[in-house]
């Protein structure tokens, strides 16, 4: 009779979200390697996307659009933030008498800050959840810059909320050039080439694939 052998070890893809042998992955290097230390992405997924740069920029933009429109993303829902305890009515804040809210936070070292904002620039903050009411003359940032961004990328789960690949960077859903703010609910996980093929564009202007970047 024989004996029974020990199931290879798998691993999910982070792409295609199968989950395949550690054969199909290739070793991490540097800081991050060790015996079993294995990238996200299998290797058919590196070898598709490896493909897909070679495309032209407008071939590459048509197949984001494509899929885009294929394959509608709602957006993903902001979990509650368990530092806010406060009551975060926008309401009851009042400006000083410069006519500014104060608004505090720290910086990705720990170092704090202050700064004066207006009063409609806070209260876009605390209603989207970027900020928390101190008192009536005072509202404090919840994240600094690298939290900000650890933060929505773990919450969007590393996806590009424009095609559904894998992404690492953060974009605005209403651009700042067009009075967007870098707050939980305006932002998202985009992969590197929807954030630059969007650029400035409205969200629905670029979702409907209506005006595409060469």
């Amino acid at each position: 009779m024989m004996d029974d052998t020990e199931p290879l070890a798998t691993k999910p893809c982070v792409i295609c979200k199968e989950t395949k042998p550690l054969s199909e992955f290739l070793r991490r290097t540097g800081k991050r390697a060790g015996a079993g230390a294995r990238r996200g992405a299998c290797r058919a997924c590196r070898q598709e996307k490896a493909a897909l740069a070679s495309l032209p920029d407008v071939q590459l933009n048509d197949y984001k659009a494509i899929r885009r429109k294929a394959h509608p993303r709602k957006p993903f829902p902001v979990p509650p933030l368990t530092s806010i305890t406060l009551p975060n009515d926008p309401a009851v804040l009042k400006p000083t008498r410069q006519g500014t809210i104060w608004m505090r936070g720290k910086t990705d070292k720990g170092r704090r800050w202050y700064q004066e904002i207006e009063p409609e620039l806070a209260i876009t903050l605390v209603k989207e959840h970027a900020a928390v009411i101190v008192n009536r003359h005072t509202i404090r940032r919840l994240f600094s810059n690298k939290e900000f961004r650890r933060y929505i990328l773990e919450r969007d789960h590393h996806v590009c909320y424009f095609c559904g690949e894998q992404g690492d960077t953060i974009d605005h859903m209403l651009p700042r050039a067009k009075g967007g703010h870098t707050t939980p609910d305006n932002c998202v996980c985009a992969c590197n080439a929807c954030n630059q093929s969007k650029a400035d564009q409205d969200l629905q202007t670029f979702m409907n694939g209506d005006e595409l970047i060469p």
